[in-house]
């Protein structure tokens, strides 16, 4: 990412729908690394610019992902003394605003990039959320909906593996037997927020069948979603189908909101 300015990195966040926290210096006296007005934007995972360096810019990040791992919506001020006891030499004072910014939006990775996974995917995108499309063929990604993410990877377990917490999957393939380990991957980790696999209700049993005999606790086979999507919407057409799914997932992530 090119690094203009903090508003020019919100701006980039905003577009991936990822939530930051703004630390602004309010007060400066003394010896301080930098003046009052300087500003450092921090997310989950990264940082950018800097209010100083050192055990204060260490402690202020460390406060902000706190912030944000919580979800805390209110800001926050917190006053530093700059001195030895604190790991820095500076000797002064200084006051930092943290603030709260912008909403993480529903994560959504769909499985597959066939007829029913391309529907699926074109009208998720038109919704508040972030899309990763995940297919081990390039080619069936062409042409991408605008704002989706495409993954071409031949482990897709190994994508839902790490997917972050609190993720929605949709598992379409094009081969049962993924959607068997994909299904087995995801109902083995904790913090999955939705998980749906597209099926029949035969498929529904086989898979029952096959996953408890690996391990999986009804419990938690009771938490997967096959036949996936509102069963007041029928038909079987792509679009159909899609639409079945995504109210579904609509439903999900209004309700977690």
């Amino acid at each position: 990412m090119r690094i203009d300015g903090w508003l020019d990195v919100l701006m980039a966040l905003r577009q991936r729908g990822e939530p930051a926290a703004i630390l602004t210096l309010l007060e400066d006296r003394g010896s301080v690394p930098r003046g009052a007005g300087t500003k450092m934007i921090v997310s989950r995972d990264a940082s950018w610019l800097t209010i100083g360096g050192g055990n204060l810019e260490f402690q202020c990040i460390a406060i902000a992902r706190e912030m944000l791992s919580r979800g805390v919506a209110i800001p926050r001020e917190e006053k530093f003394a700059l001195g030895a006891r604190a790991g820095q030499c500076c000797g002064g004072m200084t006051r930092v605003l943290f603030e709260p910014w912008g909403r993480p939006q529903p994560q959504i990775y769909v499985f597959g990039a066939g007829h029913v996974g391309r529907a699926l995917v074109t009208l998720l995108a038109t919704l508040p959320c972030r899309v990763i499309w995940v297919d081990s063929r390039e080619a069936q990604f062409s042409p991408l909906p605008p704002g989706v993410e495409c993954l071409h990877s031949d482990d897709p377990c190994e994508v839902a593996r790490r997917a972050p917490d609190d993720s929605l999957f949709v598992v379409m393939t094009h081969h049962h037997p993924l959607d068997l380990a994909l299904a087995e991957t995801l109902l083995r980790r904790d913090r999955v927020r939705y998980l749906g696999v597209i099926g029949s209700q035969t498929k529904r049993q086989r898979f029952d069948w096959l996953l408890e005999g690996k391990g999986i606790s009804p419990a938690k086979l009771d938490a997967m979603r096959c036949p996936i999507g509102l069963p007041d919407v029928k038909g079987k057409l792509p679009a159909e189908i899609a639409v079945a799914v995504a109210g579904e997932i609509i439903a999900v992530y209004q309700r977690g909101a």
